[in-house]
């Protein structure tokens, strides 16, 4: 009898890219700072260095979610590939 061998998937995958994408997005726009560091335009009467970090509090959360959506499909994913193989761990 030969057994065939375990194939298992790439720890990087397109999907960990998005996810990885997803949370260093918000890292690297607060980091550069000189690129919000200014006044105009305004938005309502609020500065853009004020209402630029404000919105990247609503885009941060909906990267963070995306991320984590996407993560528990991943894991799904490969939980159900481990159970079809008959590989256990």
């Amino acid at each position: 009898m030969s057994v065939a061998p375990e194939v298992s998937r790439p720890v990087i995958t397109p999907v960990r890219v998005v996810i990885a994408l997803c949370l260093v997005a918000p890292f690297v726009a607060m980091l550069w700072v000189s690129s919000y560091a200014k006044i105009d335009p305004t938005f309502i009467g609020i500065p853009f260095f004020y209402w630029y970090q404000m919105l990247w509090v609503l885009v941060s959360t909906g990267l963070t979610m995306i991320a984590y959506k996407l993560w528990q499909r991943d894991q799904r994913a490969r939980k159900a590939e481990q159970g079809q193989g008959g590989a256990t761990r």
